[in-house]
């Protein structure tokens, strides 16, 4: 019997050989997250290996190109694992590419041809030894890691199963299923610093700053950098309904398909943005401040601006070839003369990727560290396969199966979004400027 003070014995297991996996955006406490899981292994006398890049390398195995350590993988030690889990970066390095692009229904998991890349995948792994798969990423990788345990279900009766475990990865912290996802206070801290910065730049000039912050799907990271940083207002996906949400039409050029998409309405957008200049200046005193924007908007703007922008393998719109925060600025300072009959200089810029390798917390460290754990003990002692690690409260662990995240029809995940006039959400709203 194990007392206080011990440490749970090892436990037998099936599992011989772990590969870990990192997919996806970078995240602070990446490397606490790699560095536990890898340890809790070795002490359990199970050999650790890290993919290197994501999917990336993976894919490209073949007769012709063997997995070879120190490119494709490496072995990871107790050595190489000295003083880590504070570290900035990843370990084993991430990429987007995702072997599951062709897969977008259940029966494309019978289609040689659109499972190949996931076939390939489970030979790379197998060719090395690996009979376990911790993956670690976004909703994207997270929908990557149920298409291969599913196609799993496809192999011939005796093949090996790569039992697969998913530990959930981002900063935007729109993951359904975990309370908040290690790297965002992090992430968010970094952006309040940088907002804090423009503040005091903007009260010596007398000036406003338009500052787009990360955040794809959702509203979390601007809202906490906002609340974080003292923000004169945030602005995200969540916030777009009511008067400023529109409509607009339109046709699918290879289709003839005439689609209706929901975007901003633009002009009562900055009205609002406007608004909030003005009261701070007439009640307060104040001609200076930083707007804060979810990068998420850029999917709401209209189609003629967006049209042509290209999309990354996950049909998300490169945001970064955009520059929304410009964008706004050029027509909030003409409003603002337009209403005002003055001239207010407005500056657009973004934020985010400073954030995104920056020293942990000590609080983002804890909680990957502690999924870094759960995914040996969802492996080694409870034995499970197709589930992600999850962390509530007292940074109790809890296995949430696949099939509650992912659709089983669609196999597309559900993003969290700041529930309209939650607490969190009205937070921000006690803490800006009035405006009716």
């Amino acid at each position: 019997m194990s007392t206080s003070l011990s440490r749970p014995p090892l436990t037998k297991s099936n599992i011989s050989k772990v590969a870990i996996l990192f997919s996806g955006g970078p995240a602070p406490a990446a490397n606490a997250v790699i560095s536990t899981a890898a340890v809790s292994f070795l002490r359990n006398n199970i050999e650790v290996v890290g993919v290197k890049h994501g999917y990336s390398n993976l894919v490209q195995f073949g007769p012709d190109r063997p997995m070879v350590e120190g490119t494709d993988y490496i072995r990871i030690t107790h050595e190489r694992l000295k003083r880590t889990r504070n570290s900035q970066g990843i370990l084993v390095g991430t990429a987007r590419t995702n072997p599951g692009k062709d897969v977008s229904d259940p029966a494309h998991l019978k289609d040689p041809e659109r499972v190949k890349p996931l076939r390939t995948v489970y030979d790379a792994l197998r060719s090395i030894g690996v009979d376990a798969l911790i993956s670690i990423g976004g909703d994207d990788t997270l929908k990557t890691a149920n298409k291969f345990q599913r196609f799993q279900d496809q192999l011939p009766e005796g093949s090996v199963r790569i039992p697969v475990v998913h530990l959930p990865k981002t900063i935007d912290n729109d993951y359904m299923g975990i309370d908040f996802t290690f790297g965002y206070f992090t992430a968010v801290e970094t952006l309040a610093s940088e907002i804090r910065n423009l503040l005091a730049d903007a009260e010596s000039s007398r000036s406003y700053f338009l500052a787009e912050t990360m955040g794809r799907s959702a509203g979390w990271l601007a809202y906490g950098a906002a609340i974080a940083g003292e923000a004169s207002l945030v602005i995200s996906v969540e916030d777009i309904r009511g008067k400023y949400e529109a409509t607009e039409e339109v046709t699918n050029a290879k289709t003839g398909e005439t689609l209706t998409r929901k975007v901003m309405n633009l002009e009562q957008v900055v009205k609002r943005i406007v608004a909030t200049m003005r009261v701070r200046e007439e009640t307060e005193g104040k001609e200076y401040g930083v707007i804060v924007l979810a990068e998420g908007l850029a999917e709401y703007l209209p189609y003629s601006e967006i049209e042509g922008v290209p999309r990354d393998e996950h049909g998300h719109i490169a945001i970064s070839k955009l520059n929304m925060g410009r964008f706004f600025a050029d027509m909030v300072a003409k409003e603002y003369k337009t209403q005002t009959g003055r001239s207010r200089k407005v500056t657009g810029l973004t934020l985010g990727y400073e954030s995104r390798c920056a020293r942990p917390q000590a609080f983002d460290v804890m909680l990957g560290s502690q999924l870094g754990v759960g995914a040996y003990r969802a492996l080694v002692e409870k034995r499970l396969d197709g589930v992600m690690v999850s962390v509530s409260g007292q940074l109790d662990l809890n296995y949430v199966p696949f099939e509650r995240l992912v659709d089983p029809e669609t196999l597309v995940t559900v993003v969290r979004h700041i529930k309209p006039d939650s607490d969190f959400h009205r937070l921000a709203r006690f803490l800006e400027t009035y405006v009716d």
